[in-house]
């Protein structure tokens, strides 16, 4: 059996080179489940000759599942054809009031 966290269902990684990206299905308090992508790239600190992990995490939720997925596919696609992705998919509309930015996140 996993060992996973007590709000985790399921958690899966992928080794890519030097990253790894893991895919951790979690639920709320009320029992939501969402998914939360993390891509951990091992580090050397030439200071103290150690190793550490440098981690950035991704939440998505169930209301945004299908256009994260539509988006992703569009830029993939992309990618591999070079057929430019449909405006319509993203959006790109001004964030409201109450919506955080990155610079929020700043400490």
């Amino acid at each position: 059996m996993e060992n996973l966290e007590k709000n985790e269902v399921l958690s899966r990684a992928v080794r890519a080179g030097k990253r790894t990206y893991f895919f951790d299905v979690k639920t709320t308090k009320s029992d939501e489940k969402y998914l939360t992508i993390t891509e951990s790239k091992r580090k050397f600190n030439a200071e103290n000759g150690s190793f550490f992990y440098e981690k950035h995490k991704l939440f998505l939720y169930k209301e945004d599942f299908t256009k994260f997925q539509n988006a992703l596919a569009a830029v993939l696609d992309f990618i591999e054809t070079g057929n430019i992705p449909d405006d319509m998919l993203f959006d790109t509309a001004e964030p409201k009031s109450d919506d955080i930015s990155f610079e929020d996140l700043e400490a």
